[in-house]
């Protein structure tokens, strides 16, 4: 690669952006950072574009704003506030590429308008997908714009896909880990604590993608995902709980061969493969070694106990705004868990009962897609003072 690409990270504070600049610390020859963006975290915002002297940052918190401009302002350094500027920011011409590390329907606008602006984007926000994902993908293949995977499952297919594009996918094969309560029951899972679900035996993630682990419904949104980025249907997409997760994802193709992606439970791997693609840059990332995992494992989720991967793949079949309506009564109830508002097991109960409440829309558009968040967060919220 000659050219600096110039990056744009949209929640550069979180786990996936931290882990994106580090990337980029490794490759300052092949990276160059454009704009970074944070909700609340202000402190390290300012320290992050002390670093890599970003062209601008956006803190979404108004409230910030002042704090974030005076200790930029010395520096030269633009600085710009509130969700509006989030989306306005990524179409700058100066950027290559934006890497949406958002959490939950945030990532929604700011990665449309990149994708209008005809921006590459690297996608770690799964539920941008999830929400919308026929409005994405078609506007994507309009713009002429790629979408990279950033999330280790679906990098892994990608990877597996390299100079396969032209052969028809039998079958994709995401892996599970299966969180901190694979196997347990469902006595045990009605006592367990937040302290307990953010326990992830394997990654080291945020509040909120942890409990979904916890949960399985990272998965059920990923299978979700997984349909819009491989153009497959609900029925070629299996989800495999793999407990040490070093295989990534799997590919089975219609002779019947299977490719997989292995490698430690590291996500500047994919961060790294999503924006040097179609390269692949040298890295000083610990190593996988055989003899250290002599077994390699293999069961099938549980999905009457952790109801809500059967959830999603119910969504999945639905279509038109459901997957939409689950992400929404799903971030209600797992931030309502974080509160202790609501047990483990109940956060699969609002979100069937959302489900089976909010309007049903079969062919949405932006707008619908947006009531329909509205409309379901709300719907939620209401059946859990209800059970208080």
């Amino acid at each position: 690669m000659s050219e600096k690409k110039h990056v744009a990270i949209l929640g550069s504070t979180g786990s996936i952006g931290t882990q994106t600049l580090e990337v980029i610390r490794s490759h300052k020859d092949n990276f160059e950072v454009e704009v970074l963006t944070a909700q609340n975290n202000a402190d390290l915002l300012i320290q992050q574009a002390l670093e890599f002297k970003p062209n601008c940052v956006v803190i979404a918190n108004e409230l910030h704003y002042e704090k974030v401009k005076d200790a930029l302002s010395p520096a030269d350094i633009k600085v710009y506030a509130g969700e509006k500027a989030l989306a306005q920011v990524v179409e700058m011409e100066t950027i290559d590429v934006v890497l949406t590390a958002l959490v939950g329907y945030s990532g929604l606008l700011p990665t449309i308008s990149a994708i209008e602006a005809g921006k590459q984007i690297a996608l770690a926000n799964k539920e941008t997908l999830v929400v919308a994902g026929e409005l994405i993908t078609q506007l994507a293949r309009q713009k002429g714009v790629n979408i990279y995977p950033v999330d280790s499952e679906h990098s892994a297919i990608f990877q597996c896909l390299v100079g396969e594009f032209h052969n028809p996918i039998e079958k994709l094969i995401l892996t599970a880990s299966g969180g901190p309560f694979r196997g347990k029951d469902i006595t045990f899972l009605e006592k367990v604590t937040k302290e307990q679900a953010l326990k992830h035996p394997n990654w080291d993630m945020g509040a909120k993608i942890t409990i979904d682990s916890a949960s399985l419904m990272n998965k059920g949104l990923e299978v979700i995902e997984a349909k819009w980025l491989f153009a497959v249907e609900k029925d070629q997409i299996e989800v495999v709980v793999h407990p040490q997760s070093i295989i990534h994802s799997l590919v089975q193709f219609e002779d019947g061969s299977i490719k997989a992606q292995l490698g430690l439970p590291d996500m500047r791997i994919p961060i790294q493969f999503a924006l040097s693609y179609p390269d692949r840059f040298k890295s000083d990332f610990p190593r996988f070694d055989f003899a250290k995992y002599p077994n390699l494992t293999f069961e099938q989720p549980d999905v009457d106990t952790f109801r809500n991967l059967k959830l999603a793949y119910l969504a999945l079949e639905k279509g038109g705004n459901a997957p939409c309506i689950l992400n929404a009564a799903n971030e209600i109830a797992v931030a309502a868990f974080l509160k202790d508002e609501v047990g483990f097991l109940e956060m699969s109960d609002l979100i069937g009962e959302t489900l089976e409440k909010a309007t049903f829309v079969a062919k949405p558009s932006l707008e619908d897609y947006k009531e329909t968040d509205k409309q379901s967060r709300i719907i939620t919220q209401e059946l859990i003072k209800s059970k208080v």
